[in-house]
C-alpha cells in the first residue's frame, strides 16, 4: 500500500503473527471473492468459511484456488470441529482438511459441551498434525457468563497445548462472549484476560465497528481482530492507521513526530 506522505502507525506485512484481520465469508460468490482481493488482499490475515458453509456452497474449490492465489490461508468454521467431535468423526474432519489444502483448523465448544482436558488433547492433536489450531474460548450463548480466571485458566491450558493464537468468543453479532447482549465490551473480563495473556496470543472477535474501534484504543494497531465482514476490511484497516476520525487522534502522530501518549 502507497504511504507518499503521511506517517502512519507502523504496520507488519503479511505473513503477520500480530494484528491479524480474519475475515468471515458466509458464503461469497467468486465474483465476490475476486472483488475483496482485488481491494484489500493484502489486509486479509485468514479466512473463515463460516459455520458449515463449507459443505454447501458450490464454488468450494474454486473459491480456495482463489484465496491460495493471494496467499490468504483459510479456515473451516469451528462448528464443523464440534460436529466431527460429537459424531466421533475427528479423523474425517482432518481428512478433509488435508484434501482441500487448508493449514489452519478452529477448535471451538461455543455449543456443545466439551471437557476441557478433552479440548485440550484435541488442540494438541491437530497441532501434532502440523496444523495451525485457531483455540476459540467463550459460549455463543449470551446468558452464560463465566468467571474471568476461568477465561483465564481455559486460554492458557489451549495455548500450551499447542494453540497457535486462542479467539476469545464475540459471534458474528458481537453479543455474547467477551461482550454483553447490547455489544457492549465486557472491559473488566477483557482487561484481565489481557493482563494474565500476552496479547499477541489471542484474537478478539469483534465484528461490530464500535467494538473494532475500543479494541484498537486499548491495544494498538497490532490487535488481532476476527469476525470481519468482507465489506469492512478495508473500514478496519483505516482504523487500524489511524485513517478514520476514530481512531486518528488514537494512532496519529501530531508535527512533532509524537504519539497521542507523549503529547
Amino acid at each position: 500500500m502507497a504511504r507518499p506522505f503521511l506517517d502512519l502507525p507502523p504496520r507488519s506485512a503479511r505473513p503477520r503473527e500480530r494484528g491479524l484481520t480474519v475475515v468471515l465469508d458466509k458464503g461469497l460468490s467468486l465474483a465476490q471473492v475476486d472483488g475483496l482481493l482485488e481491494v484489500c488482499a493484502p489486509a486479509i490475515d485468514l479466512v473463515k468459511l463460516g459455520w458449515g458453509t463449507a459443505l454447501v456452497v458450490g464454488n468450494l474449490e474454486a473459491k480456495l484456488a482463489r484465496y491460495a492465489a493471494a496467499d490468504v490461508p483459510v479456515m473451516l468454521g469451528g462448528t464443523l470441529t464440534e460436529l466431527a467431535v460429537r459424531q466421533g468423526r475427528v479423523d474425517g474432519l482432518v481428512g478433509f482438511i488435508r484434501d482441500l489444502g487448508l493449514t489452519h483448523v478452529e477448535v471451538s465448544d461455543g455449543t456443545i459441551a466439551l471437557d476441557a482436558e478433552r479440548k485440550r488433547d484435541l488442540v494438541g492433536r491437530l497441532a501434532s498434525e502440523g496444523l495451525r489450531v485457531l483455540s476459540e474460548v467463550g459460549s455463543k450463548d449470551a446468558e452464560t457468563i463465566m468467571a474471568p480466571y476461568r477465561w483465564v485458566e481455559l486460554i492458557q491450558g489451549e495455548l500450551e497445548a499447542g494453540a497457535w493464537k486462542v479467539v476469545a468468543e464475540g459471534r458474528e453479532s458481537g453479543t455474547a462472549g467477551i461482550f454483553r447482549a447490547d455489544g457492549e465490551a465486557r472491559t473488566g473480563l477483557i482487561d484481565e484476560i489481557v493482563h494474565e495473556v500476552e496479547v499477541d496470543r489471542l484474537v478478539f472477535e469483534a465484528p461490530q465497528k464500535a467494538q473494532q474501534v475500543w479494541f484498537l484504543r486499548q491495544y494498538g494497531t497490532e490487535v488481532s481482530l476476527g469476525n470481519i465482514a468482507p465489506e469492512d476490511v478495508v473500514s478496519l484497516e483505516t482504523l487500524r492507521l489511524g485513517l478514520r476520525s476514530d481512531t486518528l487522534l488514537d494512532l496519529s502522530v501530531d508535527a512533532a513526530g509524537a504519539p497521542p501518549a507523549e503529547r
